[in-house]
């Protein structure tokens, strides 16, 4: 059944993933795929939604992987997929809290326990990294790289957007103009596509 299947795949992300949402996101893409939930677009696009919605990334995406995937049972179908989705990915990193709070006193002098997590801080990077790159991949040469690409609106609102981004890097402007500026840009793109 989809909801049992939800929720042990989430649970097998949220159980073997240090680092959060980002970390994660190689790994759900990965069962997204392989259980053919939906293609690689649609998964541009929830990270999309994901990230433009309050919460953690990681609970986001699995709340609407899982609602997609329950929406076939109507609307209480999706609500359930959702909460099944949900629940997966947050139930491992709740348990190994109480874990670890339970043995914090114990280890916290450890050199093992230190050396474990200063072992993991280069996987997680490498996680992230090999999501930014696949993804990238996905959104700004999503055919294969060719010199057509030079001739595409897509390449040169992300260039854009790339510049802007490296702009903001160095200089303080308000959140809200970055969003309303985003807005314009995202509309004039949209007409001219």
């Amino acid at each position: 059944m989809i909801f049992l299947k939800l929720f042990l795949t989430f649970f097998k992300i949220g159980a073997f993933t240090f680092g959060g949402g980002y970390a994660m996101l190689p790994f759900i893409k990965e069962a997204v795929l392989s259980n053919g939930w939906m293609p690689l677009q649609e998964i541009v696009d929830f990270i999309a939604v994901s990230e433009s919605t309050p919460g953690p990334f990681a609970i986001n995406m699995a709340t609407f992987i899982g609602n997609s995937q329950g929406i076939q049972f109507g609307v209480l179908g999706g609500i359930f997929g959702a909460f099944c989705a949900t629940l997966g990915v947050v139930l491992p990193s709740f348990i190994i809290i109480l874990i670890v709070a339970k043995c914090y006193e114990k280890f916290k002098n450890s050199t093992v326990v230190a050396g474990c997590m200063t072992g993991l801080k280069p996987a997680v990077i490498g996680f992230i990294g090999s999501a930014v790159l696949s993804i990238a991949a996905t959104v700004f040469i999503p055919s294969g790289f060719s010199l057509e690409i030079f001739k595409s609106v897509d390449f040169y609102a992300s260039a854009v957007i790339f510049i802007g981004a490296l702009i903001l890097t160095f200089k303080k402007v308000h959140p809200i103009i970055i969003i309303c500026i985003s807005a314009v840009i995202g509309i004039a793109v949209g007409y001219l596509m």
